[in-house]
């Protein structure tokens, strides 16, 4: 599936079953409560935190889907096009960092 495609399918669902965007604003705060399920998956997996019962009941898969879902709506709601915006951001990236970690390389 493409960024694209997945823009979309997205927005397909959003207006045929979720009842429309919510808010910027509310999307901003879902995605930073997304990040932070993920953080509590990542911590637990592979940091020094010792899961409780119920912390692990989603993956790491799932939450970060659940991040990539928040930023789609985002992109979408925004009039962003992602692959076009991932494109100059790698390019970008490419430019700027090509020779940053030669060193570390080596």
């Amino acid at each position: 599936m493409t960024i694209e495609e997945t823009q979309r399918l997205v927005d397909e669902w959003i207006h045929t079953v979720g009842g429309g965007y919510f808010s910027e604003l509310t999307n901003m705060a879902v995605l930073t409560e997304e990040v932070g399920e993920l953080a509590r998956v990542i911590s637990r997996v592979y940091g020094d935190q010792v899961a409780k019962e119920g912390d692990l009941r989603k993956g790491l898969a799932e939450e970060l889907a659940d991040v990539l879902w928040v930023v789609v709506c985002l992109a979408n709601q925004t009039g962003v096009d992602l692959t076009k915006a991932f494109e100059a951001s790698l390019e970008k990236k490419r430019n700027r960092d090509k020779d940053r970690f030669k060193k570390e390389r080596d």
